[in-house]
């Protein structure tokens, strides 16, 4: 069984890039995995042309996830052949097989609406590689800047958990220290007032609160 939070340090996923030199900053500032929208309504929605330069922007052993939202199969295979693709994330209502047949690793996201319970939904995706846990918004599918209860991160959940939902620099490490999760993902609380574009300034104090707290942790097991 995984740990709840497991050794080391947590990782840090940004999600919703738009333009190369965003992706180029988050990598500098040390982040660990980068996502990418390939879905119609979102305003942080990419074309393949545009998904393929920020990939580029990308060096090998940092991730790029690609965000599908209910797509149809042909797709998401269209965008995994033209574009750089390490890690799915599936944000609708996709099935466990639905998720297992591209032959990629994935993670699945769960939208916390009253009554979800992320045990039992470990165990109907225990193929992922993680789940997400995301704010509830009727009608949205993620980036809303909405937060959830973190108290609803189970420790004993059998699949590495990211915690996702409202994130910025100054609740993530609230959040780390109720939740405890493996990984924090985090769009819209590192944009200014364009949604797609990051804010440099805010990526890197979100990356700086979350190794704070690893150290701090860290320090108090010494």
């Amino acid at each position: 069984m995984m740990p709840a939070y497991p050794s080391g340090r947590t990782r840090v996923k940004i999600c919703g890039f738009t333009q190369a030199e965003d992706a180029a900053c988050a990598v500098a500032l040390g982040v660990d995995a980068l996502g990418l929208v390939f879905y119609g309504p979102s305003p942080r929605n990419v074309g393949l042309g545009q998904a393929q330069a920020i990939a580029a922007a990308v060096p090998a052993l940092v991730t790029v996830v690609g965000l599908f939202v209910d797509a149809e199969p042909e797709r998401v295979r269209e965008v995994c052949s033209a574009v750089r693709i390490d890690l799915l994330q599936f944000h609708g209502d996709e099935s466990p097989e639905y998720c297992a047949g591209f032959g990629r690793p994935y993670i699945k996201a769960l939208r916390m609406m009253p009554g979800v319970d992320v045990g039992a939904e470990a165990r109907r995706y225990a193929g992922a590689a993680g789940l997400l846990l995301d704010a509830y918004q009727p009608g949205e599918q993620g980036g809303t800047g909405m937060t959830f209860d973190w108290r609803r991160a189970e420790a004993g959940c059998c699949l590495p958990l990211i915690l996702a939902g409202g994130l910025a620099p100054t609740n993530v490490r609230e959040a780390l220290e109720t939740a405890k999760p493996y990984a924090v993902d985090v769009s819209s609380g590192v944009e200014g007032a364009r949604k797609g574009i990051k804010d440099h300034d805010k990526m890197a104090a979100f990356l700086r609160e979350v190794y704070d707290f690893d150290h701090a942790r860290r320090d108090s097991a010494l």
